[in-house]
């Protein structure tokens, strides 16, 4: 088995012409540690930005007469059963905090 060549600069890296000329490369190339180190901004640039996420998935079980029921509200409402959901559980959340006095 060969030993692997090292890149330690990203101009080490030539532009492919097909998925096999680039997976021949980096079956005999990988690059130096600093290169991949987070911290690095040259490997920064090579991974896209992270978008923050702008909510959480959570899981929920719904009797079937219930999403069933949701679903024709949202279909009314010409919008999508969970974007529904979530405005009811947000208007909810706001009235029991209002009740509470919370806000």
């Amino acid at each position: 088995m060969s030993e692997m060549t090292i890149i330690t600069d990203l101009s080490q890296v030539p532009d492919f012409e097909s998925k096999v000329e680039e997976a021949t490369f980096w079956a005999a190339h990988a690059f130096a540690p600093d290169l991949l180190n987070a911290e690095n901004a040259v490997a920064d640039d090579l991974l896209p930005p992270v978008r923050p996420r702008k909510s959480n998935p959570t899981s929920l079980r719904l009797s079937a007469d219930l999403e069933s029921r949701l679903r024709h509200l949202a279909l009314l409402k010409q919008t999508s059963y969970q974007t529904l959901l979530k405005e009811f559980v947000l208007e909810r959340v706001y009235e029991e905090e209002k009740r509470l006095r919370v806000i």
